[in-house]
């Protein structure tokens, strides 16, 4: 993912129930990253990736 840590804060503005540790990720492990989103947000992997990609 281009630059995550940028993307990471954004996201963080709009779920501001979003910590760090949901959002950390190793060596781009983005999967992982979804599915922790998945479950804490209710929201579908493919919609958090569109949402992602429009950050």
């Amino acid at each position: 993912m281009i630059n995550w840590p940028e993307k990471k804060e954004k996201l963080k503005q709009i779920f501001i129930t979003l910590k760090d540790k949901d959002l950390l990720m190793e060596e781009d492990k983005m999967d992982e990253v979804l599915s922790r989103l998945e479950t804490k947000l209710g929201k579908s992997k493919e919609a958090l990736r569109k949402l992602i990609s429009k950050l």
